[in-house]
């Protein structure tokens, strides 16, 4: 994993291309995104910067991160976030990633947290067939059917897929192509759909 950038999803629109088509991207505001530490295996066991991202009040901190953006002279942020990577020495504290880390053209990796969807049936949640709809069957319509034995195991054993919570989970989507790269808004337009909903917080890797 290499150096990245955070960033808030804006939402959906398209661009033509040179061949006059139509591409759906998504508006991600990335950046400025200051260093605000730098660990280093002899201090901490691994090579990782740490950024930050999002104006903040200060009155809004716990004394130790006040006391951390006091100690570096930096502006106070919302989120710290790590990146870890093999050399940290072409980085330096207070220096700022911009939306020019990244090119037009590029392959990006995007974290988010997905959408919640409360709680769900099978159907929906794990995309089940559901029982037939004829021949007697009645109020099982769309039930996941059997949930296992019955003296034997007795139980219903970890991981089976049953009606629950869906969505709220942190989603990675990889390879996505950076079609446009706007440094003065620091806006990054990515070909296809980036996890989360509108406003929500996004962390772009650059590959390496």
């Amino acid at each position: 994993m290499g150096i990245g950038i955070l960033g808030k999803k804006i939402g959906m629109t398209q661009v033509f291309n040179e061949q006059g088509q139509a591409v759906a991207v998504t508006v991600v505001s990335a950046g400025p995104c200051p260093v605000i530490a730098i660990r280093t295996p002899e201090q901490n066991g691994y090579s990782a910067v740490l950024l930050g991202y999002g104006a903040v009040k200060p009155h809004k901190l716990s004394k130790p991160l006040k006391g951390l953006f006091d100690k570096v002279k930096v502006e106070p942020k919302r989120t710290l976030r790590e990146f870890r990577m093999d050399k940290t020495e072409e980085y330096e504290i207070g220096q700022e990633i911009r939306v020019d880390l990244f090119e037009p053209g590029e392959k990006v990796n995007i974290s988010g947290v997905s959408k919640g969807k409360g709680f769900a049936g099978v159907m929906k949640r794990y995309h089940f067939a559901g029982q037939q709809f004829s021949h007697g069957t009645s109020v099982m319509h769309r039930h996941g059917g059997s949930s296992g034995a019955i003296s034997y195991p007795g139980r219903i054993f970890p991981g089976k897929r049953m009606p629950g919570h869906m969505g709220s989970e942190k989603v990675t989507v990889k390879n996505l192509t950076v079609v446009a790269v706007d440094v003065e808004n620091n806006l990054l337009l990515l070909k296809g759909a980036v996890p989360g909903a509108k406003n929500s917080l996004v962390t772009l890797y650059k590959k390496q």
